[in-house]
């Protein structure tokens, strides 16, 4: 079976407002930079696997909240 492409999703810049947090403050308790997290929410690039549980736990919601999969409609070559 094989696994379509997609591209992840992310509620982070609505959790953290939602925390009370700034950009600066989710970083220093993620261990990132705000940058990091200005790249991530605004969906430039995914963050790693240990830095989004690590988002998750500190916005205090579970993974599924913050992240989601979506998967590209297939082709006509895929």
């Amino acid at each position: 079976m094989a696994v379509t492409k997609g591209r992840v999703l992310n509620q982070i810049r609505q959790l953290r407002i939602q925390a009370g947090l700034t950009q600066q403050e989710l970083a220093n308790l993620v261990g990132a930079t705000r940058q990091t997290i200005l790249e991530n929410a605004a969906e430039k690039y995914a963050p790693s696997l240990e830095l989004a549980f690590r988002m998750a736990r500190a916005l205090s919601v579970p993974f599924e909240t913050l992240f989601q999969f979506e998967e590209e409609e297939p082709g006509p070559r895929d």
